[in-house]
């Protein structure tokens, strides 16, 4: 951490057309045991600040300040100038390249030892594609940045569920579906348990890929030819594997029963549930990274920017996932 007892968390605003900016706005309204940065355009923050009367005072902030405790009512802002005017609601392409820069920021700064954690708002990532980069999602973009491998993982109050793949093409899914995917998986999800959550020997039950996890190969060999034999020869090196899983009963109350989480096979196959049961306190967060990366599980619900009706709900339990990730660490 940057000092022993103080955290710094490093917010980024996400898509300034979207709720992201409101969302740290409501942050810095509450009391928080750390530092809260936000990385993103101070005159963006001031203008929703007067749109929606939150009375939050902007305050400049550069990395070489020494922490202090968040001080409700006021929010250190890191400065990222803003290139095209901004209409809550309305995207615009010549922003894309100012997302990024927010992202990159906040990664340098945590990759530095200057913050501890970021906390990420919905970027729009069409947007960004349009402005002509290659832009998959934050889970991808950290991974590259930091050079290492990543998982993404949802958290919500009753469960947790990762990924083999994430923002992929269903067509393209099974031939994702190897040996060396599962290995990278699987080890860093064991690993990260360990050592971000605190769990001693974490229970991992694993999806099948196909309905009925292949019913003994006649609604497909996945199970058979790759992912049973992959599953055994990691609990031979000590992971407590259950699986491959029908996902169908893999993700009901009883079959998440003992599971510390759920490995789903393709995106919607594991997020689908968790969105239903959790939408609104479930947590996006990023395994693998060098840094502690948490986000909300939800877009930028442009239909509501600059209204005042977002739900704060997800962004308060990003950020208290991240503190208890500092905690055990």
């Amino acid at each position: 951490m940057t000092t022993e007892q103080l955290p710094r968390l490093i917010l980024t605003a996400g898509e300034p057309a979207g709720i992201g900016p409101e969302l740290c706005l409501a942050m810095a309204n509450m009391d928080w045991p750390a530092e809260i940065v936000v990385c993103a355009s101070r005159d963006l923050l001031l203008k929703y600040d007067q749109q929606l009367n939150t009375n939050v005072e902007i305050v400049d902030w550069q990395p070489e300040q020494e922490p202090s405790i968040h001080i409700k009512g006021k929010l250190a802002c890191y400065n990222v100038p803003l290139p095209a005017s901004n209409i809550p609601g309305k995207l615009d392409v010549r922003n894309g390249g100012y997302v990024l820069e927010t992202l990159q920021l906040a990664a340098e700064l945590v990759l530095q030892g200057r913050c501890d954690a970021i906390i990420t708002a919905p970027v729009h990532k069409g947007i960004i594609n349009d402005a002509g980069v290659d832009f998959s999602g934050h889970t991808e973009f950290f991974a590259n940045l930091a050079n290492s491998d990543s998982v993404m993982m949802l958290a919500c109050p009753d469960f947790r569920v990762a990924l083999v793949t994430t923002h992929l093409p269903l067509v393209e899914v099974p031939a994702a579906i190897t040996e060396e995917a599962l290995v990278r998986v699987i080890t860093i999800l064991h690993h990260d348990l360990q050592s971000k959550y605190g769990i001693e020997s974490p229970c991992i039950h694993v999806c099948g890929l196909n309905p009925h996890a292949g019913e003994g190969g006649h609604l497909g060999m996945e199970e058979i030819n790759v992912i049973s034999p992959c599953l055994e020869k990691l609990r031979n090196t000590g992971i407590n594997l259950i699986g491959p899983l029908p996902a169908d009963t893999a993700l009901t109350p009883l079959g998440m029963r003992g599971a510390d989480v759920t490995l789903a096979m393709y995106h919607d196959q594991g997020l689908s549930v968790l969105k239903y049961a959790g939408f609104g306190s479930a947590v996006n967060i990023t395994l693998g990274l060098p840094f502690i990366r948490v986000s909300v599980d939800h877009g930028t619900a442009l239909d509501l920017a600059g209204r005042g009706e977002a739900d704060i709900g997800s962004m308060i339990a990003a950020m208290n996932e991240a503190l208890t990730m500092l905690n055990v660490r």
